[in-house]
């Protein structure tokens, strides 16, 4: 049966309340019997909307601190039973079973819960939501008869549609609301999953469930098709440009991770995914100068990221050369008219990173043959580095800066990574070598086709220095400081070889490994 019976009945027990009172105050104008429960009944009957509690339509009591409510025949009964079925009627009507049309159930805040820094496995546990996923499946089952809405984004449409049907919804409706209810609880039980897998230290099960924001044109290349799925709009909104492309938006990942280890004014240039060049001044137009001088060329085509608003000064610089995307918390009006004038180039605006993030958006996720790889982020504090030198001379205050300068840079470079540094910009940048002295030979070679000199500089490695020959050539290449994770073998021989050259290293006993 697809019904197109009025409304009569309606269920609501919301968490989320935005736009709840206008809505029922709907309801009820269109002769809509209201049931509620808790904290809902009480916002409508303060509101003097005319409800009636779960407990009274029940004739159960609420229990277990509010545990079991709605786990009950009639509330149950009445969203699923199937209304051209004769043999359901009757039993529905032998019980008191009255069939309840409209169900507006939200879920407790599990995700925002366990997002919250301290928040206790038995704080999560409470809002683990019971009787709200299983009224959604039960009014989601019967769609063909009820209307069920779990996002308050929909309550105008439910509105309209009532409004337009003499009191009743379209099947067209229902099934997509039905759909959505489905979708919601799946990811909701997914996240309680996930969450107790890593809470219980337990091995289960991965479940992912998110919304596709976007169909793009092609993948890596044009033979590939690909999508775009979960929360991407909420970190970063076009301004101005062509569509994004599945390599626009591995980089503009890339380059916002890279910026968000600098505090100071910093420009930062990207080409898959890979650092050109990076510089912090007081003056976002000398920062750019700084970056752009470590690679004139490999910046042609790439990605520009700076953390703070973009001004006309350093937009008229970067317009200049040929970029795909340009990245920052905001634009200055006249930087933005006159960037606007590439039409292909693509304006994006930084968002503040949403607060609090959840669990599963802290991992990150890799597809490999017959599944996925899981892990946590790179993510470090390296406040207590400058006690971790290991050679007989300390470093200088310049070069300490100058080595933490790298280390942040070379975390984001592919592996094997090599990074030549002054305390505020990159010299020379050596990335994804099989050997690691081949990064760094790179590395040389690319500051002296800038014409720039390493005399004095420091060098970042994101793992371990397997020989001294590495070290060596660091050295050689005029490097006065080295920053490794150290844990070879070799550790002495390399301390030793750093001694016999003066140079200052520290060990940071963590490796930045980028595959």
């Amino acid at each position: 049966m697809n019904s197109s019976e009025p409304i009569r009945r309606a269920l609501i027990s919301v968490s989320d309340k935005t736009g709840l009172v206008p809505f029922a105050r709907a309801l009820v104008s269109l002769g809509i019997e209201i049931i509620s429960t808790g904290g809902t009944a009480k916002l409508l009957a303060a509101e003097g909307i005319a409800n009636t509690e779960i407990s009274a339509y029940t004739g159960f009591p609420e229990m277990l601190d509010g545990r079991v409510k709605t786990l009950h025949p009639k509330v149950h009964g009445g969203l699923l039973f199937v209304r051209d079925n004769a043999d359901h009627r009757a039993q529905a009507e032998a019980h008191g079973i009255q069939p309840i049309d409209l169900v507006v159930v939200n879920l407790y805040p599990f995700e925002k819960t366990i997002a919250k820094a301290g928040t206790t496995l038995e704080e999560a546990i409470e809002q683990i939501d019971i009787g709200g996923p299983s009224m959604l499946r039960s009014a989601a089952k019967n769609y063909r008869s009820v209307t069920v809405v779990v996002d308050p984004a929909d309550y105008a449409d439910v509105l309209e549609n009532i409004q337009a049907n003499d009191g009743a919804t379209t099947l067209k409706l229902r099934e997509r609301l039905g759909i959505k209810v489905f979708v919601t609880t799946a990811k909701y039980d997914g996240a309680i999953a996930n969450y107790l897998d890593r809470e219980q230290e337990t091995t289960c099960s991965l479940n992912l469930s998110m919304p596709i924001v976007a169909r793009l044109r092609y993948g890596e290349n044009p033979h590939q098709t690909a999508a775009l799925y979960g929360h991407f709009d909420e970190h970063f909104e076009k301004l101005h440009g062509k569509e994004l492309s599945y390599n626009n938006i591995l980089d503009i990942t890339a380059a916002s991770e890279l910026i968000d280890e600098f505090s100071e004014p910093t420009v930062a240039i990207l080409k898959h995914t890979n650092p050109c060049g990076i510089g912090s001044d007081a003056d976002l137009r000398e920062a750019w100068d700084k970056a752009f001088a470590t690679d004139k060329q490999a910046p042609f085509g790439g990605i520009i990221i700076c953390n703070r608003p973009l001004t006309v000064e350093l937009a008229k610089a970067i317009s200049e050369i040929f970029s795909e995307v340009i990245i920052a918390p905001d634009f200055d009006a006249e930087a933005r008219a006159l960037l606007q004038k590439k039409k292909n180039l693509r304006l994006m605006r930084k968002l503040p990173r949403p607060l609090p993030q959840s669990g599963d958006e802290q991992m990150l996720i890799r597809s490999v043959a017959g599944g996925v790889l899981v892990q946590s982020r790179d993510a470090v504090p390296d406040d207590d580095i400058a006690s971790k030198v290991v050679t007989a001379r300390q470093p200088s205050k310049e070069e300490l800066a100058a080595m933490l300068f790298a280390w942040r840079v070379v975390k984001h470079v592919k592996s094997n990574a090599i990074v030549y540094a002054a305390a505020d910009r990159t010299l020379g940048i050596g990335a994804g070598q099989m050997s690691r002295v081949d990064a760094s030979r790179i590395a040389i070679w690319k500051a002296a086709d800038a014409g720039l000199s390493l005399k004095g500089s420091a060098v970042g490695s994101d793992a371990f220095f397997p020989f001294p020959d590495g070290l060596i050539a660091a050295a050689e290449a005029g490097a006065t400081c080295a920053i490794q994770p150290g844990g070879s073998v070799k550790d002495p021989e390399v301390i030793a070889a750093a001694d016999e050259r003066k140079m200052a290293m520290i060990c940071t006993g963590v490796r930045h490994f980028k595959h």
